[in-house]
């Protein structure tokens, strides 16, 4: 029997939310039944049930009407807190947070691997932080080492379009993914948009509203758009006339 359109859109559309039409309708059970609940107990029985969707090891922070889709490819360390509004699309090969790191609210970790790229999937290292609003896209691949901190709005995508043919339609010419690597204790400034293939080095910092398009040095700020080196760090600035705040847990 030939496939309707209604037809040939529900299965799609199923296709791109869960591992399977079982794993689909369990996985939004549990969401239906448990994703809404607020304050604390909310976040104590999504500690509990969610065990049943995601790998979770230690106690994890689930907060209220997080989205989270092929959950079984999700994998998160202890320590983890997701915040409100939070999307995880994790079709393979996946979405891995570390230790202690903070996804908060409205950041979006998207995968989206329909065309079997070999390299996609997000990881995330122990102790980093993922700003409000940022957007993660991992079809080439996303790898943030420990202790990277990024601010609000901030925009990592590893894919590009072709576009090379005027005479072809560009949705119809393919994309490329080569991944992106941001090394450990870097720091991206709020608005500052990382694009596919670039490593970004160990304690580097991009400024508010880069445009990054080649690789950054170890420990050296970059800026502008595109990002060009401002200088390096080289530990002999003047401290700064203001005050520093630190983590009280240092």
């Amino acid at each position: 029997m030939t496939e309707s359109p209604a037809q040939s859109t529900l299965r799609l559309y199923l296709a791109r939310q869960a591992s399977s039409l079982a794993r689909y309708g369990w996985e939004q059970f549990i969401l239906v039944l448990f994703g809404w609940i607020p304050t604390i107990v909310g976040i104590a029985l999504r500690a509990l049930v969610y065990r049943a969707l995601m790998r979770m090891e230690g106690v994890v922070a689930i907060e209220p009407n997080v989205r989270i889709r092929f959950a079984d490819q999700i994998r998160l360390a202890r320590g983890v807190y997701l915040d409100e509004g939070v999307y995880l699309h994790a079709c393979p090969n996946g979405i891995e947070i570390g230790e202690n790191t903070f996804v908060m609210h409205h950041a979006e970790l998207h995968v989206y691997n329909f065309r079997n790229l070999p390299k996609a999937g997000i990881k995330i290292g122990k102790n980093c932080l993922i700003s409000e609003f940022n957007v993660l896209r991992g079809q080439g691949g996303i790898a943030i080492g420990d202790n990277v901190y990024t601010a609000p709005l901030v925009q990592m995508a590893a894919v590009n379009h072709v576009y090379n043919d005027p005479t072809v339609p560009i949705i119809r010419q393919g994309i490329t993914a080569q991944g992106i690597v941001i090394e450990n204790d870097a720091w991206i400034g709020a608005g500052a948009i990382i694009l596919d293939g670039v490593r970004v080095g160990q304690g580097a910092v991009v400024a508010a509203g880069a445009v990054v398009t080649q690789d950054v040095p170890p420990h050296t700020i970059v800026g502008g758009v595109p990002a060009r080196i401002i200088k390096a760090i080289t530990g002999n600035e003047p401290l700064s006339a203001l005050p520093v705040y630190k983590d009280v847990q240092n």
